[in-house]
């Protein structure tokens, strides 16, 4: 089997199984069920005039939306991918492409990459494993994938629990800050990290922040589990019987947001792990995040049709509006600093 074989398998693997199986932890929740908003029966503004525009990698969106890191590199990720950007455009979500590892390591699925042709005017957002600086990646290689995407930042996710499951996985995470921040000083675009779907806490965000990490996207448990996800796909024994024990492994969202909220105050944070709907949104900000992704939830409608996409993102723009109204919010900054959320 060639490199590229191996890539498409994994790829494809992983996108049957999120389609499929149950891949989320088994008692786990994001968070976000412990919190109500107290409903302002007499809010005081039109529903019409709501505004959730807002302003998040240096430019202006119109809404607080991320299509969250998902596929590449794959030959049903280039249909996936295309159906995205152009909803994404449609709709003005941020939107994050999947690894992009394979562009560097293989061209055979390069087009599944190239989405800025669908989506001219929003933010795409290239995504490398950060471990990979660690295998053969730097400056230069991450400099090709954002010319090669034509990406107006990077983030870097950190995946540690699932390279362990992972076949032939890269385990190396010695010495990353460093490389990280040598990025930060020599990309011209803004960089980001984010985690899969295990969290990130304070104490990890301020060391980011320190090196100058540009956002943070928390990315916690609550949702799509990579240990559960990888122990599917495993063909090794001993390592598919300790992916059992860490189906609920992981910092619920909601505790991620709030921790990295009080430990950097300037930086982006983008909230994802698990959110289901636009009432989750409005949580995740009032609780401190700037926008929030939405990933394995609008997977399905990816593989359908831009309509369905559309759909599904109305919906979700809907929730949120109707969150801000039915609490008196009339922006995303009102929003921001409502005291109407409440454990």
């Amino acid at each position: 089997m060639t490199d590229n074989d191996v890539i498409n398998k994994r790829k494809s693997e992983h996108i049957e199984l999120c389609l499929t199986d149950q891949v989320t932890g088994d008692r786990i929740t994001t968070g976000f069920d412990a919190y109500r908003f107290i409903h302002h029966a007499l809010p005081e503004i039109d529903f019409e005039e709501i505004d959730v525009g807002t302003n998040v990698l240096g430019k202006s969106i119109a809404t607080p939306f991320l299509i969250s890191s998902m596929t590449g590199g794959a030959a049903m990720a280039e249909t996936i991918n295309r159906n995205l950007a152009i909803a994404a455009e449609e709709k003005g979500w941020i939107f994050a492409l999947g690894s992009t590892r394979a562009l560097i390591e293989s061209h055979a699925y390069r087009q599944s990459f190239q989405v800025r042709k669908y989506a001219p005017n929003v933010p795409i957002v290239a995504n490398l494993g950060a471990v990979q600086l660690n295998y053969g990646f730097g400056v230069e290689e991450c400099k090709q994938i954002i010319d090669i995407t034509e990406a107006d930042a990077l983030v870097l996710h950190l995946n540690t629990i699932q390279e362990v499951i992972q076949q032939d996985g890269n385990t190396n995470f010695k010495d990353l800050l460093t490389k990280i921040e040598k990025l930060c000083r020599e990309l011209a675009v803004p960089v980001g990290v984010k985690e899969v779907g295990f969290g990130i806490d304070g104490q990890v965000a301020k060391k980011l922040s320190e090196v100058g990490i540009s956002f943070i996207d928390v990315a916690g448990a609550g949702g799509t589990s990579w240990s559960q996800v990888e122990k599917l796909r495993s063909k090794e024994k001993i390592k598919k019987k300790a992916a059992e024990a860490f189906s609920d492994w992981g910092t619920p969202t909601a505790a991620c947001i709030q921790s990295v909220r009080e430990s950097v105050s300037d930086n982006t944070i983008i909230a994802s792990g698990g959110i289901k709907n636009g009432m989750d949104v409005a949580k995740a900000i009032a609780l401190g995040a700037d926008a929030a992704g939405f990933g394995r939830s609008i997977l399905k409608q990816a593989t359908e049709s831009v309509e369905a996409l559309l759909e599904v993102m109305e919906v979700r723009e809907l929730e949120l509006k109707m969150t801000m109204f039915g609490i008196g919010a009339q922006s995303i900054e009102d929003l921001k600093q409502t005291t109407r959320l409440k454990k």
